[in-house]
C-alpha cells in the first residue's frame, strides 16, 4: 500500500494544501519553520489516528480555527484505490476508510501502514515503555490482524477492572476475561519479537555497530500466569486503585552489557539504535506480510553525517519502500532524484 494524494486542512501552519505523492522518492524542502514536517505529522495521522510529536492532537489545529482535516488517497496491495479521511475537533476525533466510520482509530494502521524516522527518535530508547510498546504493536497488528480486536478487548475489560478498584468494587469479576487476552497480546507479542531477532541483528550491526540486546518482558513475572498475578495483587491494586499486572505494563527491553541501553549509550548512539529498531520492523513487515510501507523521513542529514549517514541511507534504500523526505536543501539527492518535488514557504505548498 502507499500514498497517491495527501490534502491538508488546518494542520498547523497549513492552511490547505494538496501532495500528489508518487510510490517511491518524495522531496519536500523549505527553510526551518516552513510546514515541512507538518506535512509529515498529517500523512502519519492518516496510519496512526495521531502526530508523532504529541499525543494531543487539538495541538495541531491551526492557530484560530476549530478543526484539521486530512484525507489521503492510497493504492492497495491489490491495486484497489481507498480514500482515508481523518478530522479533529475541539471535542472528537474521527476518521473514515473507504467511505465508512471507522469504530477505531486503531483500524487506520490496518489501511495504511506509515512509520516515520525523525529527530526525536532516540526517544525510542530513551524514554519509558509506552513508546516502546506502541512501535512494537504496530508491527504485531500487521501480522495478525486480529491483534486489534484482541487489544481493543483487553483494554475495555482493563478500564472496567480499574474502574472497580476505583470504586470499591470487586474487581475479581474481569479478571478471567483479563487474564485470557492479556497472555493472547504477551504471546503474539513474544513470537514477533522473536521473528525480530535476525533483522535487528543485522540492521544493529550495519547501523550502530554496538552489542545491544533487544527483548520482551510481559509486564508480570515468568513464575507466574497473569491469572495468579492479578490474584496476587489485588490487595495493593485495590489500595493504589489500578492494575499493576499485564501486557499494558509491558516493555521491550535494550541492554548492553547487562546495562539499560539508555544509560550506556551516548545520544547519537540511541538514535542509530532507534533506525536499527525501525528498518528491522519494517523489513520484517515486508517478509511476513508483503505490505510495502511508506516511510517518512524528516530531514535525516541533519540528524547524522558521514560515515553513519551513507550507512543509513544504504539501509533505507534496501526497503524499497514509498519514501517522502523533507530537507533544508532542494537540491538535496541522498536517496537518488525524487519522481516529485515540493517547495513549502510559510505554511504554503508549491509542486516544483
Amino acid at each position: 500500500m502507499s500514498l497517491s494524494q495527501l490534502t491538508i486542512a488546518n494542520v498547523r501552519c497549513i492552511e490547505q494544501a494538496t501532495l500528489d505523492i508518487p510510490p517511491g522518492l518524495a522531496l519536500i524542502c523549505g527553510p526551518n519553520g516552513s510546514g515541512k514536517t507538518s506535512i509529515l505529522e498529517a500523512a502519519f495521522m492518516l496510519g496512526r489516528g495521531r502526530s508523532f510529536r504529541t499525543r494531543n492532537s487539538e495541538r495541531l489545529i491551526r492557530y484560530g480555527q476549530d478543526h484539521l482535516r486530512v484525507i489521503g488517497r492510497t493504492c492497495r496491495e491489490d491495486g484497489v484505490p481507498e480514500t482515508i479521511g481523518f478530522e479533529v475537533t475541539r471535542t472528537a476525533t474521527t476518521a473514515r476508510i473507504g467511505g465508512r466510520s471507522a469504530e477505531s482509530l486503531a483500524e487506520l494502521s490496518r489501511a495504511f501502514a506509515v512509520q516515520v524516522i525523525d529527530p526525536g527518535v532516540h526517544r525510542l530508547v530513551e524514554e519509558g515503555g509506552y513508546r516502546r510498546r506502541r512501535w512494537l504493536d504496530w508491527s504485531v497488528f500487521h501480522v495478525e490482524p486480529q491483534f486489534i480486536d484482541t487489544w481493543l478487548r483487553y483494554t475495555r475489560a482493563l478500564k472496567q477492572r480499574n474502574a472497580a478498584l476505583r470504586s470499591g468494587a470487586d474487581p475479581q469479576l474481569w479478571e478471567p476475561e483479563l487474564a485470557r487476552l492479556g497472555e493472547s497480546i504477551s504471546h503474539s507479542r513474544e513470537e514477533l519479537v522473536g521473528r525480530l531477532q535476525p533483522y535487528w541483528r543485522e540492521e544493529l550491526a550495519a547501523l550502530a555497530g554496538v552489542p545491544v540486546e533487544l527483548g520482551y518482558q510481559r509486564g508480570w513475572t515468568q513464575e507466574h500466569t497473569l491469572a495468579e498475578a492479578l490474584e496476587s495483587s489485588r490487595a495493593r491494586d485495590r489500595a493504589r486503585a489500578v492494575t499493576h499486572s499485564g501486557p499494558h505494563r509491558a516493555d521491550i527491553t535494550l541492554r548492553l552489557h547487562g546495562r539499560a541501553a539508555r544509560e550506556a549509550l551516548s545520544r547519537g548512539q540511541q538514535k542509530l539504535v532507534a533506525v536499527a529498531m525501525t528498518v528491522a520492523q519494517l523489513r520484517l513487515l515486508k517478509e511476513l506480510t508483503q505490505i510495502h510501507p511508506t516511510l517518512l523521513l524528516d530531514d535525516p542529514a541533519a540528524e547524522l553525517d558521514g560515515e553513519y549517514l551513507q550507512r543509513f541511507i544504504a539501509q533505507v534504500m534496501r526497503l524499497r519502500c514509498q519514501l517522502v523526505v523533507t530537507s533544508l536543501h532542494p537540491e538535496s539527492r541522498l536517496f537518488g532524484a525524487p519522481e516529485r518535488e515540493f517547495r513549502v514557504v510559510q505554511g504554503r505548498v508549491q509542486p516544483v
